[in-house]
């Protein structure tokens, strides 16, 4: 009994702290075309965020979550939230937008999967027709 006890107190207590971020998809922004903003998050588990399309004809997919975690996929023109279950990156783009290299990335706790989180940044930017190099700069921040 005590140590439902315990455990319910900490996961009540990881609840209580969590933080919400919200990411805009954007036309335009501060690192040019086609963007989401921030482009790269840090968070802990139990955190939540909030895609927003901020321009029309922007949604969210997701292309790695971390072992355990649910791939999610938002509908177009259409706010989408998404609780962070795992630790790990997460590399999501926008899919009307991917050659235009619309995409980003959240870290939440270690990077225990960084190395295909790494392949699928490199295979992004590498089939991307404009803005080569934007996500392989981001992932530069992930440690």
């Amino acid at each position: 009994m005590k140590k439902l006890l315990v455990m319910g107190l900490i996961l009540l207590s990881n609840t209580a702290f969590a933080e919400h971020y919200d990411i805009k998809m954007l036309n335009h922004g501060s690192d040019g075309g086609m963007v989401f903003e921030p482009a790269v998050l840090k968070a802990k588990v139990g955190d939540t965020v909030t895609f927003k399309p901020t321009n029309k004809g922007h949604w969210v997919q997701s292309r790695v979550v971390p072992e355990g975690a649910e791939k999610f996929l938002s509908e177009e023109d259409k706010e989408f939230t998404l609780t962070l279950t795992h630790e790990g990156v997460y590399v999501y783009l926008c899919p009307p937008h991917r050659m235009m290299n619309m995409a980003g990335l959240i870290q939440v706790g270690a990077a225990l999967n960084k190395e295909k989180a790494e392949k699928m940044v490199l295979e992004l930017d590498k089939r991307a027709m404009d803005n080569k190099g934007r996500l392989v700069k981001y992932f530069e921040q992930i440690q």
